[in-house]
């Protein structure tokens, strides 16, 4: 049994096919979000950004739920363009969400996880190991994540399961707001996100002393890959 867990930016893309996967598998999915799921999940609504909020969310949740067995961290944002043309505000508020509030999340959930013996996947990106021009905010946060998820998993051997997640792209809403040189062509290569999460499934799912400390999913055709 898959147990509470909690997954950051479960209302859409990944995050909510993370979700419905856990829900599907007889788990209990608790969402942090900016906006409702719309599906009846327990949430409660908190940019990750916003430390404080995203603590106290995670300790209502919790507590709701009567603790955690895992943690999601699938909340994400990007800022494209060339680093004099992001603003300072877009650029440290990419590093704020993909990086701080991952860190803010766990940070939380920690004593709960610690409890349970529970899991920690962190969703950092292909990205996170390679880097792209106009991607500055994007890469600096998600190479920090991949940073932070290996650290963490040896600052936690042996208490609380951890795994890196490294996605390559995948058909959500996560481009629509993107001008039309930033979005994937016609022809590109992308994963469905139910996929994805079903590799997060197996992940949380693995017995006591089994790690998945690392998982690159990919589309065949990623650019981006290796």
């Amino acid at each position: 049994m898959l147990g509470n867990v909690l997954i950051t930016g479960g209302s859409s893309g990944l995050g909510r096919a993370v979700a419905e996967a856990v829900a599907k598998e007889g788990g209990r999915p608790l969402v942090v979000d900016v906006r409702p799921p719309g599906n009846g999940v327990d949430h409660v609504l908190a940019d990750v950004a916003d430390r404080d909020r995203v603590e106290r969310a995670v300790t209502e949740l919790a507590g709701t739920a009567g603790g955690l067995d895992g943690v999601v961290t699938a909340a994400g944002i990007d800022a494209c363009g060339r680093l004099e043309d992001v603003s300072a505000a877009a650029w440290e508020k990419v590093v704020a969400v993909n990086l701080l509030g991952t860190a803010a999340t766990i940070r939380a959930a920690l004593p709960h996880l610690t409890a349970s013996g529970g899991r920690i996947v962190t969703c950092a990106s292909t990205l996170g190991l390679r880097a792209l021009s106009d991607a500055t905010a994007y890469c600096a946060s998600k190479f920090g994540v991949v940073g932070l998820t290996r650290a963490l998993a040896a600052e936690l051997a042996g208490q609380v399961g951890v795994t890196l997640l490294v996605p390559g792209g995948m058909r959500t809403h996560f481009f629509d707001d993107r001008p039309d040189r930033y979005r994937p062509g016609p022809d590109a290569g992308l994963n469905a996100p139910e996929d994805v999460a079903a590799a997060v499934v197996f992940a949380l799912s693995q017995p006591a002393g089994c790690e998945i400390r690392e998982l690159v999913v990919c589309p065949a055709t990623e650019t981006s890959w290796p």
